[in-house]
């Protein structure tokens, strides 16, 4: 993706503006728009990976990343893996009136450390944060052992175990 037409948009649209104000602050315009080329460029890309993070969270387990590539960004699409979906899980479908199969939001909190661990994990696979975690919240419950389900209590209070 060329980013140079959108700035050079940006900088005819803060010509003009200069210009209709007088021939000083168009001057003082042209020496300004050398310096905010960077910042332009920087901010651009800032927006557009915080829209590839969004994209891949309702993307997950597949993700969108943002590579630079000289001065331009490329995107990069993974897709999920056939494994990493469950086969009992429908596909996302426009006419899915149930919502099932469509990607939900959890608010997620972590301690520092682990969220480190976590990031470092996603990198080492080439996934995105999301995106290794949805895979590992999927590998888990998976292969987990079924754990027996308890009793409703009767009412009475039993207890085991050792004592000294």
């Amino acid at each position: 993706m060329k980013l140079t037409p959108y700035v050079d948009n940006l900088r005819r649209e803060f010509l003009a503006t200069a210009a209709a104000t007088g021939e000083e602050p168009h001057a003082l315009a042209e020496r300004l728009l050398a310096s905010l080329d960077a910042s332009v460029r920087l901010t651009l890309l800032e927006v557009l990976s915080a829209a590839t993070d969004e994209i891949s969270r309702e993307f997950a387990p597949g993700s969108v990343d943002i590579r630079l590539q000289g001065l331009d960004p490329s995107f990069v699409v993974t897709q999920a893996p056939a494994e990493a979906v469950p086969e009992d899980m429908p596909a996302p479908s426009a006419t899915d009136p149930q919502g099932e199969g469509v990607p939900a939001r959890i608010n997620f909190r972590v301690p520092g450390p682990l969220k480190t661990r976590i990031e470092e994990a996603a990198r080492q696979s080439g996934l995105s944060v999301n995106a290794w975690l949805v895979r590992a919240v999927n590998d888990t419950l998976h292969t987990a052992p079924s754990h027996p389900q308890r009793r409703p209590s009767s009412g009475q209070r039993h207890v085991t175990g050792w004592v000294r």
